[in-house]
């Protein structure tokens, strides 16, 4: 019997994701699809790409009965998914793709987010959804926190690096461009077309950006002492990806070998051979992630550079394999499809 499922934040691009690769899993059956703002209209209407699908209207998050439901996703914007879980039944299992529940230290929370959270309890509870790195809490967990995509990139690349000790940890550089669709579906003037494209920039410059707070966390847990990545995203004029190059002090050649070494066997992320470089062309709409290691011109320096996919295994893919460890259900089910070319 198919588990049900209710999205909430059903109308912007990653419930939209979500509903994508839900929709051919054999396991979960979409019961509820709430969108505050378009309540009352079908999901076909919001989005003509889903026409195809047998789909129960958007409706307001109150007129949801979670009684029968057995796991929900939060889509929901940052500081609102907080406040609406912690209302939620408390036998509901929950992936929040918000930065709500991401880290784990109140005070981080307050510095990176402006403000002190508003659901204690459930933040304490969370899980940190970096499903290759925290699989047997994720199975157990009740709440899970989606990763950012950004530190999702940057962290597939780094943290075995950290991990075994192979680079200077206090020389590490993080350079990454982040496709559109990354920003949200909401109107912003800096997101017109005739804003963006045939351009790109950087933002964020200097330390600002809240992913750091996710980096500062997990890197300097691996590591046992303070870590702290330079960091600089930039905005790229496309409507998916991320390619993160990543410059750091150690053996190329130790560098990859040990990328290779931590992730054989996993499903999702795949390391090409030395030299060879991702690009986000070759990931998108999967849940893939590709990993490549060059030697720089610099003796004794390497260049890491990482690609995936902002919307699926950056979010929403990433989202449904926490939730099939969740829920009993192979990792890879709804997952598998290769990536959308040209």
């Amino acid at each position: 019997m198919a588990h049900k499922i209710a999205i909430l934040g059903a109308s912007g691009y990653t419930g939209a994701e979500l509903v994508r690769l839900i929709s051919t899993h054999p396991g979960m059956e979409i019961v509820a699809l709430a969108a505050n703002s378009k309540a009352g209209q079908p999901m076909a209407s919001v989005f003509p790409h889903l026409r195809h699908l047998d789909l129960p209207d958007l409706v307001t998050i109150e007129e949801i009965d979670f009684a029968g439901i057995d796991l929900c996703f939060c889509a929901l914007p940052h500081a609102t998914s907080q406040e609406v879980i912690r209302d939620l039944p408390k036998t509901l299992r929950i992936v929040d793709l918000s930065a709500d529940f991401r880290l784990r230290d109140p005070e981080a929370y307050a510095k990176w987010y402006g403000g002190p959270h508003a659901a204690l309890e459930c933040q304490e509870e969370a899980v940190y959804g970096l499903t290759e790195f925290y699989r047997d809490e994720i199975r157990a967990a009740r709440l899970v926190a989606g990763t950012g995509c950004n530190a999702a990139t940057g962290q597939y690349a780094l943290r075995p690096l950290v991990a075994k000790g192979v680079i200077d940890l206090d020389d590490i550089i993080l350079d990454l461009k982040c496709a559109v669709s990354g920003a949200g579906r909401s109107l912003k003037e800096n997101l017109l077309h005739a804003e963006l494209s045939e351009g790109y920039h950087a933002y964020a410059v200097g330390g600002t950006h809240r992913h750091l707070g996710e980096f500062d966390q997990e890197l300097s847990r691996i590591a046992g002492r303070e870590v702290r990545v330079q960091f600089t995203p930039h905005l790229i004029p496309a409507n998916r990806g991320i390619l993160a190059t990543v410059y750091v002090k150690g053996d190329p050649r130790e560098v990859h070998e040990t990328l290779a070494g931590a992730y054989e066997g996993e499903p999702f992320v795949h390391v090409l051979p030395f030299g060879d470089h991702p690009s986000t062309r070759h990931v998108r709409g999967s849940n893939f992630c590709h990993l490549g290691v060059s030697g720089d011109r610099l003796e004794g320096r390497a260049i890491v550079i990482a690609a995936l996919d902002n919307l699926t295994k950056g979010s929403s893919g990433q989202a449904l394999q926490n939730a099939n460890l969740m829920l009993g259900e192979a990792e890879t089910e709804g997952l598998m499809m290769a990536p959308v070319f040209p």
